[in-house]
């Protein structure tokens, strides 16, 4: 966590401003709209086959991601059908959201501070997780990580897929940009600190 002089805590908001200072010097940024900055987070949950199964896996589903979130999801629906996966044309497959302004920076802050750090055995995010188009997604195996979810509702977990979309041309630019909003990368071999 990031802690200001006065010894408040230094949100994703506050850290983004503070990138065009930090990455200017070693990307060559002349003004503050060149520096990377955040754009949107989307969070997808696959539903796949278990929603033959069970009808209501959807809808539980779309209420859990609605508590994390703030935001209510929506239902995606299968673009192809697929035999082996024994789907059809307008199957629903699949709950999405997708948060920007102050959702998103509380979600981050909650995401980076609280829910990552709960996360069993976690070890960090991988740097190969960032794209070449500057964005980056990462999956999260339980739900249960985000303290929302009360004890009640253990029964069902499921995973989730979470992309951070930047502004950032390229890997670099982006990685750098990650790691000064606080994003918690893996020391891999050649970058232990």
């Amino acid at each position: 966590m990031a802690v200001k002089k006065t010894g408040e805590f230094m949100g994703v908001e506050e850290k983004q401003k503070v990138a065009f200072e930090k990455l200017s010097k070693e990307f060559g940024y002349k003004n503050a709209m060149a520096a990377p900055h955040l754009v949107k987070v989307s969070v997808s949950v696959a539903t796949g086959s278990a929603m033959k199964r069970d009808k209501k896996r959807n809808e539980v589903v779309m209420d859990r991601i609605s508590k994390i979130t703030g935001q209510k999801p929506t239902l995606r629906k299968a673009k192809k059908a697929v035999a082996s996966f024994k789907t059809r044309i307008g199957d629903e497959i699949g709950v999405a959201v997708t948060i920007r302004g102050a959702r998103m920076y509380g979600f981050l802050d909650k995401l980076l501070n609280v829910s990552l750090p709960r996360t069993k055995d976690f070890r960090g995010v991988s740097r190969r997780s960032v794209d070449d188009i500057g964005n980056i997604t990462f999956g999260i195996k339980e739900h249960i990580i985000f303290p929302e979810i009360k004890d009640e509702e253990l029964k069902d977990v499921f995973g989730l897929a979470i992309t951070i979309v930047t502004t950032a041309k390229t890997k670099p630019e982006a990685t750098k940009f990650f790691e000064i909003i606080g994003v918690p990368f893996k020391a891999e071999e050649g970058n232990k600190k």
